[in-house]
């Protein structure tokens, strides 16, 4: 996981993100612990515990969630891909261009051009 952290951190500060200091402005706004992932709810036992149709911490996407969903398939659509890869969320995210992503990224000083510019080269540059 550290390393996928690290190269995450690596390709957002490619394109002038500072995932530390997005991280920091989250838990500010947020408060501490918000980007934890939830720890599952215990399973219930016996016949209605197997028949729950809740699944357990499940939340429902908001309207901005699935807007920028959506905005992430029509770019994935646009480049010609047949997946959504982190890149076109972040793009969907940019083309929305509303919400406390956008707030954060505005408050650090990214040129969304160029990172509009730089995630798609990125998804059209093949891996080595």
């Amino acid at each position: 996981m550290a390393d996928r952290d690290a190269e995450d951190a690596a390709a957002l500060k490619s394109i002038g993100i500072d995932l530390d200091a997005v991280r920091a402005a989250i838990e500010e706004n947020f408060g501490a612990g918000t980007l934890r992932l939830p720890r599952p709810a215990p399973k219930k036992k016996g016949l209605f515990g197997r028949l729950s149709l809740s699944a357990a911490g499940h939340r429902p996407f908001s309207a901005r969630n699935k807007k920028v969903l959506e905005l992430s398939l029509r770019e994935a659509i646009r480049l010609k891909h047949n997946f959504i890869a982190p890149e076109h969320i972040a793009l969907g995210i940019l083309r929305e261009g509303r919400g406390l992503a956008m707030l954060i990224l505005a408050e650090r000083g990214v040129d969304f051009d160029v990172a509009r510019e730089r995630l798609t080269q990125s998804l059209n540059t093949p891996a080595a």
